[in-house]
């Protein structure tokens, strides 16, 4: 059974005027991977500096264990953090760095060493020990940071974008890390990210956050398969995200045709976003298509083909082992249960259309995200 760790009230915050976060409401788990993920601004670092006493809310409440907590220092908390800026001690070289939260709690040193030697073997760092850390590179502080703040096992772990600064490889490798470290622990990790694929691997739990507002909250799967909204469909991995009308229960109309689907429960004739998923949408030729459209470019992805198709004027994506040609008319075939509907929002028409889409401009907003 699931015990309640942490909840956030009514929680609002503003800095010079500007609200950061908008009255949002949250409970962790107990050993529970929860991450906070969102674009830049949305909030998500504010609320983890909030759950970790270095800011305090101008209006709402913060619980640990059933106990309010607004007024409690940092370091009276239960919680250890793994900041962006690493904080390493420039004077103690990576052993001592490592070892500073046993020493500090009056450890035995025939305990220190082995532990140290652990989290030395865990974040690659071997032969290291009596490195200065103003001579690591930012990767390698980052993971001397890491080790310090999971040493002391703290009920809590609050880690915001701890792997940002890491090669892709030693990311993906430390995704794995600390996922089977929480496992182990039974620490309670709270992670902060814009990166949704780093959510979906690791978490039990996501919050998808927007404008200083939680947008949802449920598994990774949940969020994948079932968004409450385009900006959420958008997010999380790419979604063709079309302006539909509701006909009845399980009937939908887009792109001027009427398709079958699973959800049920709106209003007769009600606007609604439509999502697919680039994968689920089958490659068929056109007579045995529900549409079709011209191929506007393909770009080879290892394992499938990145298809952009004009349907009506509208770009659809399409991730296909089929190889297609530019200018070529293909047939697309969906499934019912490729469809999903979501209310209308504030988001709506903002996202899914392919039409300015290229890798270049996605990697550009990835530097952009990481400099912020």
């Amino acid at each position: 059974m699931k015990t309640k760790l942490i909840e956030l009230k009514n929680i609002s915050k503003a800095f010079d005027g500007e609200t950061v976060l908008d009255n949002i409401s949250l409970y962790i788990n107990d050993k529970e991977f929860i991450t906070l993920l969102g674009p830049s601004g949305c909030g998500k670092t504010t609320t983890l500096r909030i759950i970790g006493g270095f800011e305090s809310p101008d209006c709402g409440d913060v619980y640990f264990d059933g106990k309010r907590i607004n007024e409690v220092p940092p370091y009276e908390r239960s919680v250890n953090t793994v900041f962006q800026k690493y904080a390493l001690f420039p004077h103690l070289n990576v052993y001592d760095n490592i070892a500073f939260g046993l020493r500090v709690a009056k450890v035995p040193k025939e305990e220190i060493e082995p532990r140290v030697s652990e989290m030395l073997a865990l974040v690659n760092l071997r032969g290291f020990e009596k490195r200065n850390v103003s001579l690591l590179s930012g990767g390698q502080q980052q993971r001397v940071a890491i080790a310090r703040a999971l040493i002391n096992n703290p009920k809590v772990l609050l880690l915001d974008e701890p792997l940002g600064a890491l090669d892709l490889k030693l990311r993906k490798d430390m995704q794995v890390e600390l996922k089977n470290i929480q496992h182990r622990t039974g620490i309670t990790f709270i992670y902060v990210t814009h990166d949704q694929e780093e959510a979906l691997s690791m978490s039990d739990t996501v919050v998808v956050m927007a404008n200083g507002k939680i947008q949802q909250i449920g598994t990774p799967t949940d969020i994948y398969n079932e968004p409450v909204n385009a900006f959420v469909a958008d997010f999380i991995g790419e979604s063709n995200i079309i302006d539909g009308v509701m006909l009845s229960d399980y009937k939908v109309r887009f792109a001027s045709e009427v398709f079958e689907c699973l959800d049920k429960g709106f209003l007769k004739n009600e606007p609604v976003d439509v999502v697919v998923r680039p994968e689920d949408v089958d490659v068929v030729p056109v007579e045995k298509g529900m549409l079709s459209g011209v191929v506007s470019s393909v770009t080879f992805k290892g394992v499938h083909y990145e298809i952009i198709v004009d349907v009506e004027g509208f770009k659809w994506m399409i991730q296909s082992t089929d190889y297609v040609a530019p200018d070529e008319t293909i047939g697309l075939y969906i499934e019912p249960d490729a469809i999903h509907i979501m209310k209308k929002s504030e988001f709506s028409n903002m996202f899914g259309d392919y039409s300015s889409f290229s890798d270049e401009l996605d990697h550009l907003s990835d530097i952009v995200e990481d400099e912020e």
